[in-house]
């Protein structure tokens, strides 16, 4: 059979996709390995809209319980499945097939594959993650207050999470590999100048350090080559994300860090019949709230396409 929509991925994004298509009555299929998204390894959330607090497995058992109030008529969910390629027919409709040779057809996609963290690729940081090292600050920053942090990256995400760090740990020291950061000029100036920030450069982690916890770092003078410690409770890990685009990659244009090109406007990729939502597309802002708010606008507009149609 050929669905009005397929969804691809289960976290905020693709759920809010989900709901507002079976309230509209597409008939819909969703298809992800699982629920919640890269937010479902964090033990608190404070920032979900609605919750003061909530676990990241609390969070993606409530999109799965949303999702699946809608089961039966209007909407199948393929769990356990992830998308691998879509394809375009002669005839407009699109194939999905996933990691299991499964292949199902749909008139319209919703992209909502999200990203991956790009991980602190050192000894330790496996085994500290959860345990004092994190990549989402938003999500568990307010964990460290007054507490000593390294943050890891020197792009825009590295410093907007110092910047974020700042309003509330005792100090922030920001490491950067290269000679300088490489974030907006302004961003860097704003954040520099906080007396609770000191900045490394050419500093290269060698090792997370610690007992049960996270107690700090072993990083490299690049310009030296000596080895010095850094003694913090928490380390923030910001060297970019992957996006989860691989599926698309032949058939809509990413941008130069892999990720969906879409009028920000309407959610719209640059294949008619395609649209995206989440930090698989090149939005600015990396937020659950952000993502299911553009899930249900790419709804809104890619409602009104199939009735156009």
């Amino acid at each position: 059979m050929t669905y009005d929509l397929a969804i691809i991925g289960g976290g905020p994004a693709g759920i809010a996709g989900v709901v507002y298509a079976a309230r509209k009555r597409l008939n819909t299929i969703l298809i992800t390995p699982d629920f919640g998204g890269q937010s479902v390894v964090s033990p608190d959330i404070n920032n979900w809209i609605g919750h003061v607090s909530i676990s990241g497995i609390d969070l993606a058992q409530s999109l799965q319980k949303h999702a699946e109030a809608y089961k039966g008529e209007y909407l199948t969910i393929q769990e356990g499945e992830k998308g691998s390629l879509v394809t375009k027919a002669d005839d407009g409709t699109f194939t999905i097939t996933t990691d299991v040779g499964s292949s199902y057809n749909a008139r319209a996609i919703l992209i909502a594959t999200g990203s991956s963290r790009r991980k602190l690729g050192v000894p330790g940081a496996d085994t500290f993650e959860h345990k004092g090292l994190t990549y989402c600050a938003s999500c568990d920053g307010p964990l460290f207050a007054d507490k000593d942090v390294i943050v890891v990256g020197g792009g825009n995400a590295g410093l907007e999470t110092a910047a974020q760090l700042l309003a509330y740990a005792k100090s922030v020291t920001l490491m950067s590999r290269g000679p300088e950061f490489r974030a907006d000029k302004i961003t860097v100036d704003a954040v520099l100048t906080d007396p609770k920030l000191t900045a490394l450069l050419n500093a290269e982690p060698v090792e997370v350090t610690g007992s049960t916890f996270v107690e700090g770092m072993t990083y490299k003078d690049k310009t030296t080559g000596e080895l010095h410690e850094l003694k913090a409770e928490g380390i923030f890990v910001e060297v970019g994300q992957i996006a989860n685009t691989g599926m698309v990659a032949d058939i809509v244009e990413l941008n130069a860090y892999g990720k969906i090109v879409i009028d920000h406007k309407t959610q719209r990729a640059t294949l008619p019949g395609i649209w995206a939502a989440g930090d698989c597309t090149d939005v600015l802002y990396h937020q659950n709230n952000i993502a299911a708010g553009d899930g249900v606008k790419a709804l809104e507009d890619l409602y009104l396409w199939l009735k156009m149609r």
